[in-house]
This record gives C-alpha cells, structure tokens and sequence, in this order.
C-alpha cells in the first residue's frame, strides 16, 4: 500500500513577471518525525507535472522524511526513454545537495503481473526531508513520456532502539537461520546441496529489519545456480555502514510498494564493509529465484554491491565478501568461479555490449558476469565491472599474488640469505584471508610449520646448510599455489681473524695530539664474510674486502685497537691488540757532526735540529715495531741517508715547492716488536745542504 502526501499548490514571481507553481508536501500523519525512536518504513509518491512537451518536473518540495528516492511509471515493461535527475535537501543540514542523475534502465520483471510499475533504480541520499526532480526525453525532443510518472520517496524506518549490524561469527561457527522466523518457507522446498566452499556470515532477513508482510507470496526456486550476475544499486558511496540495514530495507521497499514486484530483487546485498546481507527469501541455502537479471534470472543468483561504481572502485571488503558469496553458492553445483556455462535466454533483448539474445537459445557466459552482460545497462559501473576478473580469481582459486615479503634475522647477498638457524618467515597474498583455507612453510620440498589462512608469519628452525624455503598457500577450494623459493644458508661457525689488528706509521703530518698510522688485518669466513668494524678506540665499517685503514693514533697514549669480523648469518669474532705511538724529541738521538737547534711554533715540540755538514748524523735507539722520520721540508732542503740497524734503507729527498713542517717523510714497519736504531745522515746535496729534523715517532 502506498502513502501519499498532501500538495499545497503554491506560487511566486519570477524576474520578467513569470509565475512559477511549486508543491509543498504535508505528511498525512505524525510518523517519521524527527527524533522519534521507532519508525515503520514508509513508502509515497510525488506526482511529475509536465512543463513542457517531453519533460516533467517537480519543484523544490518540502516532505515528510526519507532517504532513498526513485521515478516510477506506467507500465513495467515501458522503457524511460529520458534521463531523470534528482536533488535532495539534508535533513540535519538543510542544504540541498548536488543535482544526481538516476539509472533509468534498471531490470524489469520477467513475469508482468498487474501493479507492477517500470522504475529507475533507487538512489540513496541519506536522511532528508525535501526533493526537486526532472525528467527530460533522452534526445531533447517532444517525444512522450511514460504515463503516471512519480518521484517515489522511501523512509526506511528505525526498526530496532539502536540500529547495528548483526555481526556473525567467522566463518564456520555461523549458521544462516533459514527458518520461517527469519524466510518463510514455501512448498514445495528444493533440496539445499552442500558447498565444497565454506558458507559466508550474512545477515538474515530479520537482522535488517525484513517487514515480512510486504512479501506474502511464497518463494519460487530454481533447478540450479549456474552464474552469479554482480549489481551496484546505484547511490552515494559515502554513507556509514551501521545505515546499510537501513539501506536494504528501503531498496526492499521500492522494489515491493514502488515497483510492485512480490520481493526484492536481489538474492544477496553486500556493503561496503563487507557485510552480506540475505536478499530475496526462500533460504540462501536455495536456488531461489530473483528478480535482477531480466531474461537470465532463471538459471542465476544477484548479488549486489551498495553504492554507485561507475568510476570509484568496490572496497576490498565488498569484492572479498562478494567472492565468498560467489564461491559458496556455486560451490554448491560444482562450478567452477572463474569458468563459463551456457545459460537460455528468457527474453529477446540486447544487453550493453549491444549482444542480441533470443529467447530459448542459449548462450555463454562467465560463471560470475556484471547485469551489463544480460541486460541493456550500466550496472554494475564500469569501476567494479573491472574488478569482476579479480572477483573469480579470489571465488576460483588458487591463492592470488602469493610472496614471501620477508625473512627477519637473515642477511641478503645477492639472492641467497644467510641465517643462524631460526629465521622468520612473512608472506603476503592478494587474495583475501577469509578465502584462504591455510597456509605451509616449506623447506626442501617438507612442511615445518602451519598457520591458518589468517596467518602472515611463522617461525623456522634451520639445519646447518643450503636449503629452499617458500610458502604454500592452499585455497579454499582446495586450489594449491607456492611463493618463489628462497635460498637460504643456515650457519653458527664464527669468521676468523687470519692477521690480527696490527698498526704502523705512515707518511703525513704529524701533530702533538695525533700521528699518521694505517691500520691492517685480514678476517675470513666459511661461508660469506660480509664486514668488519673497528670498535675501538675510533668506530668504523668496513667490506669484506677491505684489510688497512688510514687513521691517526695520539702518541704517548695505549690504546686498544678492537676489532670485529661478521659473517651473513650474523656470526662474529673479535680481535684486538693494544699500540702506543711515542715521539723522540731530536735531543734525543746521538748526535755527530755540527747541528743547531732552532725554535718556532711550526715543529714538533717547538725545536728541531738543522745541519748543512755533510756526514752529520743523528740517532735513536727505541724498542717497537713502527718508525717514521719527521722533518721540516722546503724549496731549499738537501737530502739524507737513512740506515735502520746500521744497513742503509734509503735516500731521503726534503726538498718541496712549499714549506711544511712535522712530516713523517720515510717509515718503516717490522713484523713485532724489537730494539731498533735509526739513524739520518746529511747528504750535503750542491747548493741545498741543509737537512732539518723535527724527531722520530715510533708505535710500541
């Protein structure tokens, strides 16, 4: 039964002295006011008023409250060859919304029976209490519009004190009540085949508040579900999921009170937090017939997504519950999601793609196809018609886009990763979890551990040696599918140090505070050296391949010069070895021949020593395994012979373009520590005689 509102006729003055009549709708009764705790959904229709030839219009009028919004006509199988918009004003804001255009081609009804109206789909505006619509032929000409065309507005109630979702539990424990509590039952009932898939939470009939009084007739079946057709229902994607029960109902009422059909249309509804919400009754269980697919509903189930997905796309939470769905129901027939079957046409008609069917022939389709496949329409929106590969995919199995993500206390080099022993695995998979029945870890071909399909990480324990790990997936439908395999090497031997830390003078500027020093040693592994890190008594990092280091060391001062060798696995050794750098002061060496002292700032200490007699010589005598000579250099420096432990070692040049001080110019490393003597003689080279010493460092 439909409610109508009262229409006060009213009018105003427009620029150029026009008159324009508006309508004013006053509720017929108190109910749905605003804040009323319990509200029985409500159904009433404006009546379009033509303006001009081919276009009818409602102005702004103010009503009772609703929420979701159509155009119907006469006849239900007449097509709306126009395009219909509508515009709402927000019951809390008071502001009119953006005009919305409405889907006109929405599926009509297989059987006619009398009542029944053609209708666009019902559009979804949220709580509001004012409508303005417009219908205009499709080509602008003064073509006729259908008779007795109706903005149809729906109040979808409050049916409980607070309105929730009703949650089910995941997955198996949760057991759909098809009783006639919840889907009165007809007879005669077909049979309910189990599923080789596990049945989806869905919200039952009575958990969204199904007036089972809008539906009296009983429920007619099917042989079989062959397809699954996927709808959208047209309408704002932006609403909270705690209104999609509210939702339903108001698609339930259009379709029943606005399009005169005996139930609703579809079998399932799914929003877009992934809630399933039972459809048509008759039992889910059942092959029941729908009214969603004109010409193929016989052989089919409808599942439809809330909201409009002509450009943005169905949630994860949408698709992952529309596959569930989609797998169990087939499931139930042994078909196969990502499949194709041929279904008989009931009707004569072309569908979107402007296919041309024939009633009785038959004809192939996907296992799970949009509405545009049967039907001339754009539904399900050209976003989630896109995302239907990726719904037989999740349906069908096996498990999609499967990876290992990671592996923890493991260190990569190239593609083989090194461990301990005791990695952990973590994988990934864009197939959704609820559609996942488990999980293994494999290593050498043999399951060590198991999660459920819930699960994204476990830990292994690793033989010493080379091993394949990887991960297999086993869909719900029994589909199996394996990550890469990894190479990974598992080891606990230590790296070794063949050369300790070992530290020797070289050449460069010499301070008070540091001397020039380069540090060497040489570390191995088993399996794969990765680095080595001086601890102290500076911190650094090296390759593998590196074996000396350029640093500086303060003389006069012991230092421990620690070191540690890592391998891939994580593995590691130490070693450390203990030097002191010690400056001899040029008053320290034996002296021959004519040598002056002379102080500056410049040289180490604040005194050198400088001689221009050839065969003047200096010497220290030290105990240590390093030694470098420090002289000042200049464009006029002559040379030196240098002898280590009365053998001549070298010839030394002083001589540079720029004036420096404090350079260790010659060094000399031995292979531990030992009493040593150095000694420098002047050369007395032509013209540039003069030999100036700053001391001798030496490490101990």
């Amino acid at each position: 039964m439909r409610r109508r509102a009262w229409l006060t006729l009213g009018a105003v003055l427009i620029g150029g002295g026009g008159v324009v009549t508006y309508a004013t709708a006053s509720p017929s009764d108190g109910a749905g006011a605003p804040g009323q705790d319990r509200r029985p959904v409500e159904v009433y229709g404006l009546a379009l008023k033509g303006t001009a030839a081919g276009e009818r219009k409602l102005p702004r009028t103010e009503t009772e409250q609703f929420s979701l919004v159509g155009v119907s006509w006469t006849g239900a199988l007449k097509p709306l060859e126009g395009a219909a918009q509508v515009r709402a004003r927000g019951l809390e804001s008071g502001e009119w919304g953006a005009w919305q255009d409405l889907e006109l081609n929405a599926a009509p009804p297989e059987e006619v029976e009398a009542g029944m109206r053609g209708a666009s789909q019902p559009l979804w505006v949220g709580p509001s209490d004012g409508v303005e619509a417009r219908v205009v032929h499709e080509d602008g000409t003064t073509g006729a519009l259908p008779k007795g065309l109706e903005v149809n507005l729906v109040d979808p109630g409050v049916v409980t004190e607070a309105e929730t979702r009703l949650d089910a539990p995941e997955p198996a424990a949760f057991v759909m009540d098809a009783s006639p509590s919840s889907s009165p039952s007809p007879s005669p009932e077909p049979t309910a085949p189990p599923s080789t898939m596990p049945q989806p939470p869905v919200t039952s009939r009575a958990g969204w508040g199904a007036d089972e009084s809008k539906s009296p007739d009983p429920s007619e079946y099917n042989a079989e579900v062959k397809a699954v057709f996927v709808h959208h229902t047209d309408g704002a994607n932006d609403y909270d999921c705690a209104e999609s029960p509210a939702i339903v109902r108001g698609i339930y009422a259009y379709h029943t009170e606005v399009e005169g059909w005996n139930d609703i249309g579809y079998n399932f509804l799914v929003d877009k937090c992934g809630t399933v919400f039972e459809g048509r009754k008759g039992g889910i269980d059942r092959p029941v017939l729908g009214a969603h697919t004109y010409g193929f509903n016989r052989e089919s189930a409808g599942i439809a997504v809330l909201g409009t997905h002509v450009s943005g796309a169905a949630s994860t939470a949408a698709l992952t519950s529309v596959a569930r769905v989609t797998a169990w129901k087939l499931g139930q027939y042994g078909a196969d999601p990502a499949g194709t079957v041929q279904l008989t046409a009931g009707a004569t008609q072309r569908n979107y793609f402007s296919t041309q069917f024939t009633a009785g022939e038959r004809y192939t389709f996907r296992r799970v196809s949009g509405h545009r496949d049967g039907f001339n329409t754009q539904c399900p929106g050209d976003a989630l018609y896109a995302q239907l590969p990726t719904v037989r995919t999740w349906a069908a199995g096996p498990v999609d886009g499967l990876r290992i993500a990671s592996l923890t206390d493991v260190t990569a080099k190239g593609s083989t990763y090194y461990t301990k022993g005791t990695p952990v695995v973590r994988w990934a998979a864009t197939t959704p979890a609820a559609l996942i029945k488990r999980y293994d870890v494999l290593v050498d071909g043999q399951a060590v551990a198991a999660t459920s399909g819930a699960g994204y990480a476990k830990r292994i324990t690793l033989t010493p040696g080379t091993h394949t790990v990887t991960v297999r997936a086993t869909h719900q439908s029994g589909a199996v599918s394996a990550a890469a395999p990894l190479t990974v090497v598992a080891e606990t031997t230590a790296p070794v140090f063949t050369a300790a830390p070992t530290l020797g003078l070289r050449t460069g500027t010499v301070y008070t505070g540091s001397a020039p020093v380069t540090l060497r040693w040489k570390a191995t592994d088993d399996q794969a050296l990765r680095q080595v890190r001086l601890l102290t008594p500076q911190s650094a990092t090296f390759s593998a391949a590196a074996y000396l280091s350029n640093r500086t060391a303060r003389p006069g001062t012991a230092s421990s010069w620690s070191m540690r060798a890592y391998d891939y696995a994580g593995n590691y050794r130490d070693a450390a070895a203990t030097y002191t750098p010690v400056v001899l002061q040029e008053s320290a060496a034996v002296r021959t021949g004519s040598w002056s002292a002379r102080s500056s700032s410049s040289y180490l200490g604040g005194r050198s020593y400088s001689s221009s007699a050839k065969g003047a010589s200096l010497t220290w005598t030290f105990t240590g395994r390093s030694a470098a000579w420090v002289v000042s250099r200049a464009s006029s420096s002559g040379q030196a012979y240098v002898y280590v432990d009365g053998v001549k070692a070298a010839t030394v040049d002083l001589r540079s373009s720029a004036t420096s001080y404090r350079q260790a110019i010659w060094t000399r490393t031995w292979s531990a520590n030992a009493r040593h003597t150095v000694k420098i003689v002047v050369v007395g080279t032509s013209g540039r005689p003069t030999v100036t010493t700053d001391g001798l460092v030496y490490v101990r």
